[in-house]
């Protein structure tokens, strides 16, 4: 890379990676500052499309969209998240991340306002994309904010609170959007994703980061590389996000998608493998610790589903409401903002495997607790399971994210890998685990279903006493019995469904468990394997 605007530096102020600001010293006040902003950029980053992910049903219905259509809108956050990535590395380097913050700042918050006035899935789907792209560049903004707020020594400590601020967008959505809905109905949640936007603009106008070295990066190469992969991965996003919904093997479209993924994807990689500068190392990262350490990042998304897909996609099938999970959503928050403070707290480089071992430990307890749910089980039964999973989600991002990091140090070319990598790994790691689980539950469900149906013959006395009583429920208002027969096999055919879903998502628990304790097993092989080969004896000692 040519330098084209470089400065000498003070050691302690020196850019830690290319494209990252320098570190002075600043007065507490001022570290203070950089703190706040880099809390605020942080949830703004995600927030926006956490308040549309936890209202979809709703949204539904003021878009007059189906289910299908309305599974676009996260979609459209996650490819245009995951491909930004692709070009912002750089981006930074030779531009400065505050220049394409401020720019994609301004557009998302451009499109967000016209959004209010065209009331339309097309521009719902435009607001998410834009704010996937202005994701991808806040999430690094937020971290480089925070590590502002902090002395070199606590470098790490700044590192988790940067990478887990976007975690709690989702817990925080769930507990006031309905606020939101009832002040301005659809509208609310927009106004205060507009709001949310200009404040985090006028804030990063106001504090801005110190300046850092840039760098002539982009070569022609690199667009056409985007141009095959942004779409490839963008097929990938769609299949992964729609295929439970139109069925892996029923829509034609599915094949289609995911064939034409693989070409692009794989012509992408192909050029970038055979480049003198590529802006993918595809040497580095088909290596065994990088793939390895990719693997364990989509595991651990996958387990972290179990929240959204699972419990609170189990506790809303029994009917129950926000106001009824409020409860549960802050339970959800408190274990998020526990794990986070406890993994900043206690973060050491030399110890960077023990919270990936602890985290999967107790995501696996949560989820195992959790495959006794029945239709009696209410929020309060949930209470500890779903706070060890929310404490593990977040108790594991930082060690994960260091473990990376400290192979870009080395050699700093890796960087863009990294971070697409990085980045693809957490958002396709969330993707196949709301697919994953999600197919599992309606495959079960269908499973549970047919023994039970198997199970109750008519000419059973306890099952046709049941279609009687439920049959006489209906005495007042059906006159005939043959009609009130019909209603009482409908409604024991809808107890039969009832409960094959409970016993369907108990079946998804528990494979969430067994993931959890896979990875578990796998990752402490691993690290017995690495003190095995790297321990040396003292010298002089006789080993034992």
């Amino acid at each position: 890379m040519d330098r084209y605007h470089t400065r000498e530096w003070e050691p302690h102020e020196r850019p830690t990676l290319p494209g990252s600001p320098s570190t002075p010293l600043h007065r507490p006040r001022r570290r203070l500052a950089f703190g706040l902003v880099g809390l605020l950029v942080g949830i703004t980053g995600g927030l926006g499309n956490a308040l549309v992910t936890a209202n979809l049903v709703y949204l539904q219905g003021a878009l007059g969209a189906t289910t299908a259509e309305m599974a676009w809108l996260p979609a459209a956050y996650v490819m245009t998240n995951v491909t930004m990535n692709l070009l912002l590395v750089k981006f930074r380097q030779q531009f400065g991340l505050r220049a394409f913050t401020e720019v994609f700042l301004g557009l998302y918050a451009l499109v967000t306002f016209a959004h209010l006035f065209v009331n339309d899935l097309g521009s719902a789907i435009a607001v998410r994309a834009a704010h996937g792209m202005v994701g991808a560049a806040l999430s690094s903004l937020g971290l480089y904010y925070m590590i502002q707020a902090f002395p070199t020594k606590w470098r790490l400590k700044a590192l988790v609170l940067g990478l887990g601020t976007a975690q709690l967008a989702l817990p925080l959505a769930r507990l006031f959007s309905e606020d939101l809905l009832q002040m301005g109905e659809w509208r609310g949640l927009y106004l205060f994703e507009l709001g949310l936007c200009l404040v985090a603009l006028g804030a990063v106008l106001w504090l801005k980061l110190p300046p850092g070295d840039r760098f002539h990066t982009f070569e022609p190469l690199d667009f056409l590389t985007f141009a095959l992969l942004a779409p490839g991965v963008g097929l990938l996003v769609a299949v992964l996000s729609l295929g439970r919904i139109d069925w892996w093997l029923e829509a034609p479209w599915i094949g289609y998608a995911l064939a034409g993924s693989c070409i692009l994807i794989l012509a992408g990689l192909c050029i970038e493998h055979n480049r003198m500068n590529p802006l993918l190392m595809t040497r580095w990262l088909g290596s065994g610790p990088i793939l390895r350490l990719g693997l364990c990042v989509v595991l651990i998304r996958i387990v972290t589903s179990e929240q959204s897909t699972g419990a609170v996609g189990f506790l809303q099938y029994l009917n129950l409401g926000s106001e009824q999970l409020f409860s549960l959503y802050a339970v959800m928050l408190v274990g998020s903002l526990a794990g986070l403070a406890l993994s900043a707290l206690t973060i050491h480089p030399e110890h960077l495997f023990k919270p990936l071992l602890i985290s999967l430990a107790m995501m696996a307890c949560g989820a195992a607790m959790d495959t006794f749910s029945s239709n009696l089980t209410r929020p309060a039964q949930m209470y500890l399971s779903q706070f060890l999973l929310a404490f593990g989600s977040t108790f594991f991002l930082g060690p994960t994210m260091v473990l990376g990091v400290r192979n870009v140090i080395s050699n700093p070319r890796n960087l863009v890998s990294f971070s697409v990598l990085f980045g693809i790994a957490q958002n396709l790691g969330g993707l196949v685990g709301a697919a994953l689980l999600g197919t599992w539950q309606i495959v079960r469900e269908k499973y549970h279903s047919s023994l039970l149906t198997d199970r109750l013959p008519l000419y059973d006395p306890l099952v046709a006493a049941r279609v009687q009583s439920g049959a006489a429920s209906y005495a007042s208002a059906l006159p005939g019995s043959a009609e009130r027969n019909a209603q009482g096999l409908r409604a024991l055919a809808s107890a039969t469904t009832r409960e094959a879903n409970i016993l369907a998502y108990n079946d998804t628990f528990m494979l969430i468990a067994i993931i959890a304790v896979l990875t578990l097993i796998w990752i402490s092989l691993r690290v017995l394997w690495l003190r095995s080969t790297t321990r040396t004896p003292a010298a002089g000692s006789t080993p034992s």
